[in-house]
């Protein structure tokens, strides 16, 4: 990890390894601003005092309870798996502090479960390994009795993804060497002291450390709670979701939580989110379990999601998703939820290629769901958050959004109102594909590229079977909007700070504007003659243009009236983005405060007219 340099100056010069999570927690929490931007926190969850619930039949739990004890006292505490077994709507779980290795819980039931008092709970997916065998070469194994071996899902493709990826990689199961996670490895030579190795055929775990100095953890549950939608301990569901707050979930194979909606929960080698199926009108989907909801809680550690969340009316707030593997907050078919003031990190800690990872996936014919003031960071290998397949009016706002690979991603979908928001070091801060009437609104973009682009992707003969179906056709991936940003590219920064594209087979076909408003957005460059704007259809070969100039863009389509360009700019600005401060330091010449359309005035919480990008003044303005 590196340290930053004091001596660096604060201008436009920021590398990315100066942007790095450890100072962000620090450097976010300031005053909340009256209007709409990152409000600086605080983030993720915060420790409370949660008083014992004073309806409904409460059950202690312990992890030392005992199973026959009737658990409705503090001074006889039951075990979670007979508390679960136990309770009915209204009914609450209270748990003691300490850790419970345990998994498999089944619930269908409208509860809440929740710390007592400040205490610290964790529920662990893990076992303690205490029998080794010493071998040769600094290799120590043991047998163990529960493995979970998995292969990639269908639409992995071997024949682009297996030169990059082992297929080892894609089984389940976790080691932990004093609670750091170890990588599989393929074979036992080559285990150093941060790899293990599965023998599945004759169940024994190798690692290269000796176990005799450490403490080995080894999977046991890949799964901590499992809410189905169907009948279990001999009661019907109630179609409610459970309230969860203030518990840690870690070290699970597979995932931490799993909500369903229609379909079972399916295994780790079968299609997860394909629930609906084919379209479905928002009436028929999302309705078996509603109104879901985590507060304060952590999970980190699972071998592919944090959890899989069906049903409408979720709402997960102040809590932290942290080192998961393909995603972290899994949202399948839900309408009408919201996510926000969570910290989620280090998604796709395995680097898996072609399973298209991110760190919060909307996917599947959602509806209104908004991701509101969460910090999206440390994602090398994952993009931040991604609204993808049949998607109908969401809404992106006041997210801070660092180091993805695509910060914002919004696929096959129809409407989203992205407004407020800062990206700094993404390898693309948006990107709209195949998508229609994205609004992009006062965000602010440093080293962060905006793509918005459609290709001919269609439901016919689709890898992905019925999923383009589900939102706009070829021909209506248009109106969209992008007016108020602020677009920064520092030193040495030589993309295009705004990109619009098709392919060079769809020009003649595909002639249809992309974009319907593009104004009042301003466009700083550092150095460097590099395009500033890419614009397409244009007839021609590439059937693309690309503009040094603002003007030359303007001339071109007969957008940015009203925008500015600040080329060669070698001052500050930036209050101080090492700090993660992004107001502008100061208010530059020819910049000036812009309107706010009535739709993005409800997002951003103001109709006054503000300064591009996600800061309504200048710093100095805000003093």
């Amino acid at each position: 990890m590196s340290i930053p340099n004091p001596a660096q100056p604060c201008g436009l010069r920021i590398a990315s390894s100066l942007l790095r999570p450890w100072l962000l927690a620090a450097a976010m929490l300031v005053a909340v601003p009256a209007v709409a931007q990152p409000s600086g926190g605080p983030y993720g969850p915060i420790p409370q005092s949660y008083p014992v619930p004073d309806s409904g039949t409460v059950y202690f739990v312990a992890p030392d309870g005992d199973a026959d004890a009737a658990g409705t006292t503090l001074s006889r505490p039951t075990t979670i798996e007979a508390a679960i077994a136990r309770v009915v709507t209204g009914d609450s779980i209270v748990l003691r502090g300490g850790t419970y290795r345990t998994g498999g819980l089944q619930l269908n039931q409208g509860i809440t479960l929740q710390p007592y008092l400040g205490e610290r709970p964790v529920l662990k997916g893990t076992r303690v390994a205490s029998e080794w065998q010493e071998l040769r070469d600094g290799v120590w194994r043991t047998k163990w009795d529960r493995l979970f071996p998995a292969t990639p899902l269908a639409w992995w493709r071997l024949e682009r993804e297996g030169m990059r990826t082992p297929l080892h990689r894609f089984n389940n199961d976790m080691v932990f060497v004093d609670g750091k996670p170890l990588l599989s490895q393929g074979w036992a030579g080559e285990l150093g002291d941060e790899g293990y190795y599965i023998d599945y055929a004759n169940g024994y775990v190798y690692v290269g450390v000796d176990p005799a100095q450490h403490q080995i953890e080894i999977t046991a549950h890949d799964i901590a709670l499992h809410r189905p939608s169907r009948e279990v301990h001999g009661k019907a569901s109630d179609g409610k979701g459970p309230t969860i707050r203030g518990l840690t979930f870690t070290q699970y194979a597979f995932r931490a939580i799993d909500i369903e909606d229609r379909k079972p929960s399916t295994g780790p080698n079968d299609e997860p989110t394909d629930d609906p199926v084919g379209i479905s009108p928002r009436s028929e989907h999302g309705k078996q379990v509603v109104g879901t909801t985590l507060e304060h809680v952590t999970i980190s550690f699972t071998s592919r999601v944090a959890g899989y969340f069906r049903g409408d009316n979720v709402t997960i707030r102040n809590s932290l998703v942290s080192d998961t593997g393909t995603e972290g907050i899994y949202l399948i078919g839900s309408s009408g939820s919201l996510l926000e003031r969570n910290i989620v990190r280090r998604n796709n800690i395995e680097q898996l290629t072609g399973y298209f990872p991110a760190a919060v996936k909307i996917f599947n014919q959602s509806y209104d769901v908004v991701v509101r003031d969460n910090l999206i960071i440390d994602h090398p290998h994952s993009n931040g958050v991604w609204y993808d397949v049949g998607n109908v009016e969401g809404v992106f706002a006041d997210n801070y959004v660092e180091n993805t690979l695509i910060g914002f991603f919004f696929e096959i979908s129809k409407g989203v109102v992205v407004a407020g928001n800062v990206f700094a070091n993404n390898e693309q801060g948006i990107r709209i594909l195949n998508s229609a009437g994205a609004r992009i609104y006062h965000n602010t973009f440093l080293d962060s590229q905006v793509m918005i682009d459609r290709d001919g992707r269609s439901a016919t003969a689709d890898h992905f079977a019925w999923h383009p179906a589900t939102g706009p056709d070829v021909h209506e991936r248009v109106d969209h909007v992008f007016e108020g940003n602020l677009l920064v590219g520092g030193e040495g920064y030589d993309k295009p700070l705004l990109r619009f594209d098709q392919p060079q087979a769809m020009c003649a076909t595909q002639t249809q504007r992309p974009a319907s408003r593009v104004d009042h957005n301003v466009y700083v460059r550092a150095g460097g003659s590099e395009p500033l704007v890419t614009w397409s259809p244009v007839p021609g070969k590439d059937c693309r243009a690309q503009y040094a100039t603002l003007e030359a863009f303007g001339r071109a389509t007969g957008f940015e009236a009203n925008g500015v360009s600040l080329p060669q700019y070698h001052g500050t600005v930036f209050r101080s983005a090492e700090l993660r401060h992004f107001e502008l330091a100061r208010q530059p010449e020819g910049v000036k405060a812009v309107p706010v359309s009535a739709e993005a005035a409800k997002v951003l919480g103001s109709a006054a007219p503000r300064l591009p990008g996600a800061y309504p003044a200048a710093a100095q303005d805000a003093r």
